[in-house]
């Protein structure tokens, strides 16, 4: 039998059994639906995790020199903090060695950031993302300035009080007012807003407009960094990945010899980039993809039960059409192939339900939680072969039982 018309017939059986063709995929539905909301979930948080939080903080084809990790995901041993509280400090002194070893094309920024009470005349008290930066920090970070200006490089050089805001901070400390020209006060002393940043939205509750950015040598970075001369790190972007291996070869080289470390000795500093930031949430993707994979299998299974019961219970009923069917020349194989796409017809429609629902399923978690969601194209791919092989597998038993039967014997049926 061609195989078109297998299908054809196929679905014109489901067609005419409409209720039991229900029940029969509804097993593979829900399977294939839970693994593509699973896997949506896992690929959203991972896009999420890469771009919008990590991505924001560290930045695309960027490293930073830092005594230790900025960020921590997963649990460190106490083992490690005491280590990394042993290690020098990144100092001031550090930076124009590190510019000057840094290949042609790359940008830089040092800055050091806290939590800072941020007050105006127009509201009490805030807390904000205090930064105080030096070099391309703007450019480095891909952030714009939506209203105002950037402080200018004498400005910088010179230390003035001057400051760019985020939107939050602008809401909160400036109610009904335009922030441009007028003064905010950190640690008594006033710094006039110069411009308003674009927007960065929010992640896990955090927000990245809640900020201020001044220049370095302002006054404000001495509260930033108690110590003196000590600054958080020093960042560093580059226009490919290569250029950025090279950056941090000759970074790793200089920092070691200006900490006069061994051959032997580990590096009492980090270069961070985002894929270290990211090392231990890769590896639970791995898992909690696993698992996504898995937990929907189980349903499969149970929808593999049923259509194998379906289907032997069909070539129960339908004993005198095969009968007819051998007696008018069909082979075995014919008859085998007949059940065989009727099987996997029934449960490969069930998958592509599983993938619609899927998609909504994915699309309402996105809309009622704080969890991204994201379709990868391969769990679509694996849902479609997965139900079409759950039909086949489910089928075979059925399929080859019907093609086993005498005409005869089946003639007599009735």
């Amino acid at each position: 039998m061609p195989f078109l018309d297998a299908i054809r017939l196929a679905l014109s059986t489901i067609q005419a059994q409409k209720l039991k063709s229900f029940f029969t995929l509804l097993g593979v539905t829900i399977g294939v639906m839970f693994l593509i909301a699973v896997v949506s979930i896992v690929e959203g948080m991972g896009r999420f995790m890469e771009q919008d939080l990590v991505g924001k903080i560290i930045g695309v084809n960027t490293f930073e020199v830092r005594m230790r990790p900025n960020i921590n995901i997963g649990d460190v041993d106490e083992s490690v903090w005491l280590a990394y509280r042993r290690r020098p400090h990144i100092l001031e002194s550090d930076v124009q060695p590190i510019v000057d070893a840094l290949p042609v094309g790359t940008r830089w920024a040092m800055y050091s950031e806290d939590n800072l009470k941020v007050e105006s005349r127009y509201s009490r008290a805030r807390s904000a993302r205090v930064i105080a930066v030096d070099g391309d920090w703007f450019a480095l970070k891909k952030l714009g300035v939506a209203r105002g200006r950037q402080f200018s490089a004498q400005e910088s050089s010179y230390g003035e009080n001057v400051i760019v805001i985020g939107p939050e901070l602008e809401r909160r400390l400036f109610p009904g007012v335009d922030p441009i020209g007028r003064e905010l006060k950190m640690g008594g002393l006033p710094y006039t807003v110069i411009g308003v940043t674009e927007t960065q939205g929010s992640a896990f509750g955090l927000s990245f407009d809640n900020l201020a950015i001044a220049p370095f040598k302002a006054p404000v970075h001495r509260l930033l960094n108690r110590r003196p001369h000590v600054i958080d790190a020093v960042a560093v972007q580059a226009a490919d990945r290569s250029v950025l291996n090279d950056a941090m070869e000759r970074e790793r080289a200089l920092m070691r010899a200006r900490h006069r470390l061994h051959p032997g000795q580990d590096d009492d500093f980090t270069l961070e980039t985002p894929e270290s930031a990211l090392e231990f949430w890769n590896k639970i993707k791995r898992y909690l993809v696993i698992a996504g994979v898995a937990l929907p299998a189980l349903g499969l299974v149970v929808g593999a039960i049923v259509i194998m019961n379906i289907m032997l219970v069909a070539v129960a009923e339908r004993t005198r059409e095969i009968g007819v069917r051998k007696a008018l020349g069909a082979r075995a194989r014919d008859i085998l192939a007949q059940f065989l796409v009727e099987s996997a017809t029934l449960s490969t429609i069930g998958a592509l339900l599983g993938i619609a629902l899927g998609f909504g399923l994915a699309g309402l978690i996105t809309a009622v939680t704080p969890m991204p969601a994201s379709v990868a194209p391969w769990s679509i791919v694996v849902g479609v072969l997965v139900g079409a092989g759950t039909g086949i597998i489910s089928g075979v038993y059925p399929a080859s039982r019907a093609a086993r039967l005498d005409p005869i014997a089946a003639l007599r049926q009735e």
